[in-house]
């Protein structure tokens, strides 16, 4: 599996999200709303997730492993540098 698309969108408020990115994968599969976020240690990409209670979010979509979580991490702050 490979990335084959990232589109980004820059939040220019004050929020930690800094970025929203949508990433398609082998030009057949998309995910939207994966945020990007800057947090005490830099910046992480946290998947889509709905509230399924007062504090509790689900991952909607998730990587199984860490590097896929990392291909995808890349594909995006790479997307994020082109736009800046």
């Amino acid at each position: 599996m490979k990335v084959t698309d990232v589109k980004i969108k820059l939040r220019e408020d004050d929020s930690k999200i800094k970025a929203v990115a949508a990433v398609t994968f082998d030009d057949c599969f998309v995910v939207h709303g994966i945020n990007v976020i800057e947090g005490q240690k830099g910046m992480f990409i946290a998947m889509p997730s709905r509230k399924i209670s007062e504090t509790v979010y689900l991952d909607i979509v998730h990587p199984t492993n860490s590097e896929t979580r990392k291909m995808i991490e890349e594909a995006i702050f790479a997307a994020m540098d082109q736009v800046e």
